[in-house]
């Protein structure tokens, strides 16, 4: 909490609080039982964490990027697949609360942000994930309508949730031809695959979403045609920090298990918290810990002042965290020993949780190409 006002802190407390008493007990279940914690997050959203950074006439709260970020670390440190899940749905409710029209904010945004209903971002298809502009779902326009056909790939929340914000094709190839589209669960010719299995995050379903002569009113598009592709760059933007800000939670949660851990177990006569080793790794986890929370923290700073430099360091950003703090986690299994790869053990979790925090809201492959094309171009 160092740097930060006491307003901050109370969040951050709020959130720890919500975290220790309302996730973390459930948090190996709901991976267990692939357990979708609903009215868990509808808790959450009486708090006001269902649109932290929306504006508040439409039932946000109205915070900072700053503030979003310590909420989303506080919370992941009881459960980092379902924090995960809320930062998708605040990004979804965030670009609604931005880019919508009156009228679609007003029909919107109150019951999401209430998590009353959830949304999810359909962005990838199964032959497009980094290249994103290269996206094939097409949206015909039809009068008043558009006629969408194609699908979507690796959707969080996909058939649980209930809003999905769309990015289709509606005019020629490439970033410009992109728009946005707000569709409802129960629209005619929408469809979800198969409940993918994996590797964690399974506290949330991953769903492809599928389009097959989905009939959407011209008035769920959010913004011109054209500007989809926009939308959902600034979109990931914030959601980039977001996820950064889930990695932090479960490497902080990583540390302090460690640090237990290495306190209360016995090896060779005397606790292993007495090996130099040890002492000196712990060391490192730490400081790499707060490295990268000082660098999410820059960034979110410069996402919320509109700074030129915002989208940059938010590459960075992500990139640094999801990688340091993925470290973290694994060096603190390996503390645990043969201990740390038992499901009973909360470190493995986390571990499996926030490895693919390396993958989505871009893939750290793009965050370097990002930062490597801002620096050649001077």
């Amino acid at each position: 909490s160092a740097g930060l006002t006491e307003e901050q802190k109370e969040f951050q407390k709020v959130a720890l609080d919500f975290a220790s008493k309302e996730m973390a007990p459930h948090m190996a279940e709901w991976d267990e039982k692939e357990i979708f914690p609903v009215e868990t997050m509808r808790k959450a959203a009486q708090l006001g964490f269902g649109g932290i950074y929306v504006k508040p006439d439409v039932g946000g709260s109205g915070l900072s990027r700053l503030d979003t970020s310590i909420i989303f670390e506080a919370l992941s440190t009881g459960c980092t697949s379902t924090t995960a899940y809320m930062s998708i749905h605040n990004m979804c409710v965030w670009m609604i609360d931005t880019f919508g029209n009156e009228e679609q904010r007003r029909r919107f945004c109150p019951s999401l942000c209430s998590m009353e209903r959830f949304a999810s971002y359909c962005l990838t298809e199964p032959g497009s994930g980094s290249d994103a502009a290269s996206l094939l779902t097409s949206a015909q326009r039809r009068g008043d309508t558009y006629v969408l056909n194609g699908s979507k790939a690796f959707i969080s929340g996909g058939g649980d949730s209930d809003v999905y914000v769309v990015m289709c094709r509606t005019g020629g190839p490439g970033p410009k031809g992109i728009s946005c589209l707000v569709l409802e669960k129960g629209t005619p010719g929408l469809s979800f695959g198969k409940k993918e299995r994996k590797v964690g995050w399974n506290s949330q379903p991953t769903r492809a979403v599928i389009f097959e002569d989905c009939v959407v009113p011209v008035g769920n598009r959010l913004g011109a045609e054209g500007q989809g592709f926009g939308i959902a760059m600034k979109g990931l933007n914030g959601g980039r920090i977001n996820i950064a800000s889930c990695s932090l939670g479960a490497a902080h949660a990583s540390v302090l298990l460690a640090q237990e851990h290495l306190t209360v177990r016995k090896q060779f006569g005397e606790p292993l918290a007495n090996n130099q080793y040890l002492q000196f790794r712990l060391a490192e986890m730490a400081t790499r810990l707060v490295a990268a929370r000082l660098m999410v923290r820059n960034a979110a700073r410069a996402l919320q002042e509109g700074r030129e430099d915002a989208v940059v360091l938010c590459s960075m950003a992500k990139l640094f965290a999801t990688d340091e703090c993925f470290e973290i986690c694994n060096q603190a299994l390996q503390m645990h020993g043969g201990y740390g790869y038992l499901k009973d053990y909360a470190v493995q979790q986390f571990v499996r949780d926030i490895r693919v925090h390396q993958i989505l809201e871009g893939t750290n492959e793009v965050m370097r190409m990002i930062v490597a094309r801002n620096l050649l171009q001077g």
